[in-house]
């Protein structure tokens, strides 16, 4: 009797655990996940893009925003990341000559404008941005924000047209210079700063802040996003580097106000 008891008892708890096997997924589908370091100025979209990446593989992607020249110190000490997205060729030029990326999965995925923004209720507006804006005296005693003109891209951008439009030297001393660009456009949007240098896309997304004028093409090099697997780069990176360059990808990237420079794939 006691044996029949038993017998009953074990073939219900090797049932019970077939039943947790077929239930539970299969391991290697479970914590998928991706890191990507990416230029501030992409969040908004790219966090679009990535769940939209989830839904279609089940990979999560775990994004950190900075200024491209931060992230790929951070890849150079060390942390942990797959993929990584420049706001410029330089930081990514400096990527592959520490080889810290695989060279050959680099591409220039989109781009981007240089514009002048003031707080949503200032009275500048309309601004030409050519050679001989008083530039000096539209701040007056206020400050211009953008980012670190030594490193952070949009500040190199920023600094190089008011260069060559001959503006720089009159207004270099009333630079509020942020870490990064969604720095510099908070700086606007409080009203910290009279006005801003920033990337069309972050102003696009930033309702305390309104574009006063835009930067001649020519006045700066062309603002490219490239983007590439790291040289530690989990197998997976291969995979949504190619979603990035599909026309789900495009789409996103587009509303948002970025150029996508590469033939995009089905």
């Amino acid at each position: 009797m006691r044996r029949n008891v038993l017998r009953l008892i074990l073939s219900a708890a090797a049932g019970l655990a077939l039943l947790s096997a077929a239930a539970a997924p299969p391991a290697q589908a479970q914590d998928k996940t991706i890191t990507v370091f990416a230029a501030a100025s992409m969040k908004n979209a790219l966090d679009d893009v990535n769940a939209a990446y989830l839904k279609a593989s089940g990979v999560k992607v775990v994004a950190s925003y900075a200024a491209s020249s931060a992230l790929i110190k951070q890849i150079e000490q060390g942390a942990p990341a797959d993929v990584f997205a420049s706001a410029d060729l330089d930081w990514m030029d400096y990527g592959a000559q520490k080889k810290l990326i695989k060279d050959d999965t680099r591409v220039n995925l989109l781009g981007n404008r240089l514009v002048l923004i003031a707080p949503k209720d200032s009275k500048i507006d309309g601004v030409t941005i050519a050679p001989g804006l008083d530039l000096a005296k539209l701040i007056g005693d206020g400050r211009i924000a953008t980012g670190e003109v030594r490193s952070v891209p949009v500040g190199k951008y920023a600094k190089e047209a008011l260069e060559k439009l001959g503006i720089w030297a009159s207004v270099e001393n009333k630079f509020a210079m942020a870490d990064n660009v969604r720095a510099a456009l908070a700086f606007v949007a409080r009203g910290e700063a009279v006005l801003g240098i920033v990337y069309e896309t972050d102003a696009k997304v930033e309702p305390g802040v309104k574009i006063v004028g835009a930067f001649p093409a020519d006045s700066h090099p062309p603002i490219v996003y490239p983007v590439a697997a790291t040289i530690a780069a989990k197998p997976e990176a291969a995979a949504y580097l190619a979603f990035l360059r599909t026309a789900t990808a495009k789409a996103v990237f587009e509303q948002y106000g970025f150029t996508f420079l590469v033939r995009p794939t089905s």
